[in-house]
Formats: C-alpha cells, sequence, structure tokens
C-alpha cells in the first residue's frame, strides 16, 4: 500500500525542502518507486532534484488548473524519482483555485489517480499556510514536519498543530502526525538538549530517532542540482537521510502487520 507524506513546517528555515528531495532520493535508492511533487512556487524542490524551474513547458500549476495531465508534467530526477516540478507559475494557482469546484481538493484526486504507481509520495509544502499547503495536507496519510531544536521552533510547531487538527476535523480525517525531524541537529548546544526534552515529552515515539545534523555537503548538494546521496554518499548529511529511510520504512512495515 503506497504512503503519501506532506513535508510541511510553517516556519521557514528548517530544512523542509532539504528533507523533501533527499528522503525521496533516499527511499528510491532502497527501491521504492517514489514521486515528489514539488507545491511550493520558489521550486527549490525542483532545482535540487536537478531540474530547471526556469525552463518547464508544464508544472504543478498546469496539473491544479486542468491545463495539463500528469504524464505530460512528471519528470525524472537526478536522484532517480519521478518529480511534479513548480516554479513561479504556482503563486497563480493560490488565486485560481478560489474559484475552482472542490478548490481543497484538487491535489488530492491527482494523488489518488496515480498513487497506485508508486510506493511514497513525498510533497514539500510552501511555508506558509496557504491554498497550496490546505491541498498537500488534504491530499496527505501522514505529515512529516522537519525543525530545528530552538524556542521559535516549537512557537511554529504550535501553530501547524492547530492547522493539522482544522484539517483532520473538516476534510481529512484520517490525517496523522507521521514524525517530527530534528534538522540541523548540535548536540553540544544546552537549548538543543531542553527542546529535545520537551518534543519526546509531548511526542513520545513520533520524534523520529534519527537526526540530521549540520553538514556542509547537504547544504553544498542543491547547488550541483543533485541530492545529497548523488553528491557525497559518505558525508554525513547522506547517512543520515539514508537512516531515516531506513526507520520510515521499518515503521511503515510495522504497521503493515497491524492492519493485517
Amino acid at each position: 500500500m503506497s504512503k503519501v507524506l506532506a513535508i510541511a513546517n510553517q516556519k521557514g528555515g528548517v530544512g523542509k525542502t532539504t528533507t523533501s528531495v533527499n528522503l525521496a532520493a533516499s527511499l528510491s535508492v532502497t527501491r521504492n518507486r517514489v514521486l515528489l511533487i514539488d507545491m511550493d512556487p520558489q521550486g527549490n524542490a525542483t532545482m535540487g532534484s536537478g531540474v530547471d524551474k526556469n525552463g518547464l513547458e508544464y508544472s504543478i500549476y498546469d496539473l491544479l488548473t486542468d491545463q495539463a495531465d500528469f504524464a505530460n508534467v512528471v519528470k525524472r530526477s537526478e536522484g532517480e524519482y519521478d518529480l511534479i516540478p513548480a516554479n513561479g507559475d504556482l503563486v497563480s494557482a493560490e488565486v485560481e483555485l478560489i474559484s475552482l469546484e472542490n478548490r481543497e481538493l484538487r491535489l488530492r484526486n491527482i494523488v489518488e489517480a496515480n498513487r497506485e504507481h508508486y510506493d511514497f509520495i513525498v510533497i514539500d509544502c510552501p511555508p506558509a499556510l496557504s491554498m497550496l499547503t490546505i491541498n498537500s495536507l488534504v491530499a496527505a496519510d501522514g505529515v512529516v514536519i522537519p525543525m530545528q531544536c530552538e524556542y521559535y521552533a516549537l512557537e511554529g510547531l504550535s501553530a501547524l498543530m492547530d492547522t493539522i487538527r482544522a484539517i483532520q476535523d473538516r476534510i481529512n480525517p484520517t490525517l496523522k502526525i507521521e514524525g517530527i525531524l530534528r534538522t540541523m541537529y548540535d548536540p553540544r548546544n544546552k537549548l538543543t538538549s531542553e527542546v529535545n526534552g520537551q518534543l519526546f515529552n509531548y511526542f513520545g515515539d513520533a520524534v523520529y530517532r534519527t537526526v540530521v545534523p549540520r553538514n556542509i555537503r547537504l547544504a553544498e548538494a542543491p547547488s550541483y542540482g543533485k541530492p545529497v546521496i548523488k553528491y557525497d554518499r559518505k558525508s554525513r548529511g547522506a547517512i543520515a537521510y539514508l537512516a531515516l529511510a531506513g526507520e520510515m520504512l521499518r515503521r511503515h512495515d510495522e504497521s503493515a502487520r497491524v492492519i493485517q
């Protein structure tokens, strides 16, 4: 059974797009069929996947507004996963979706029509509560929340939890927190330890054991249009995201056994 994961955080600069690209690549390396959907008008996940956002004939904008078919939009990425790319055209979708019927369900309909071809679908959400974020959360089975262990990150997490609860109540009752991912992790920092403790107290097993450290190779990889696993497989960043993919797969297998 395929899994649809929204990578979301209303706070910017927490490693959301880095996680989307590198998780997709790491899941692909483990012989899973993976689709990454870029729902951020900045198109960073698109560029980080080795696809030029400025040279696109079609993008997620065209899919959401019924101007192109899935087969015309999907690209093969440098990370060996499929990609639905995005660029600045997606800004227009915010306005156009308001007048469309079932506007919150546009992405879900696209995902449901194609999910049988993939084991995992990863959605890179924009860093704001918008119609694009709502579409992403409505389409998802679970939410992966990347966050830094700092005070303001906890405030942003609280706001995101309110949004998720609202989506659960109104449109997608099966949506759940898939996991909390600690990014740019520095165990030497006292505040990191304090926030760490609060996360485990509140979320328990939902906090991934895997942490993503600050890593220069991880920061460099997007400028080469590659996931870090294709840029430097032996780097700490690549190892961390491979470990995250392994942890996710173990959870996924355990959940499937419980359902059976």
